[in-house]
């Protein structure tokens, strides 16, 4: 297992971000530049949303996004949902995936959610297995809308 090093990114790791995200949806049109920064600035302004990185040296190896949200049940308690995860396949089965979430989930905690929530779309056996190897359980069943045009 490689040595990982999980932070939340900052400005300076957009570009290794966004090519990470070209191994996720590599069919996705790349986002103009201008676009993309106002985007990142956005989504790290939010006191809730992190992007966290795992590092393997200088590399950004692995990504996931972590959302808190608040909620009005379980006595207060917030929840979390982790979307966009990935690793880069020159670095995967190297433990980076698994620290990257591992961090996600201590982060929740740390906000104390009742629950961490994780959505893919994937279904191969082997992301799933992944996830269940996280300790993540298939618990309920996931509906979207999607397709909906740009505007």
């Amino acid at each position: 297992m490689q040595q990982v090093a999980v932070r939340r990114l900052e400005r300076e790791d957009l570009q290794d971000l966004l090519a990470l995200y070209r191994d996720l949806h590599p069919h996705d049109p790349a986002l103009p530049p201008d676009l993309a920064r106002q985007r990142f600035a956005e989504m790290t302004a939010m006191p809730a949303l992190s992007i966290l990185g795992g590092f393997v040296g200088d590399n950004l190896a692995g990504s996931c996004v972590l959302v808190v949200m608040p909620n009005l049940t379980r006595g207060g308690r917030p929840h979390a949902l982790i979307e966009n995860v990935v690793t880069a396949r020159v670095f995967r089965r190297m433990g980076v995936g698994r620290a990257v979430l591992a961090h996600a989930v201590d982060l929740a905690l740390q906000e104390n959610c009742y629950a961490v929530r994780l959505m893919t779309g994937s279904s191969s056996p082997a992301t799933h297995s992944f996830y269940a190897g996280c300790g993540f359980r298939p618990t309920k069943q996931g509906y979207e809308i999607r397709d909906i045009p740009a505007r």
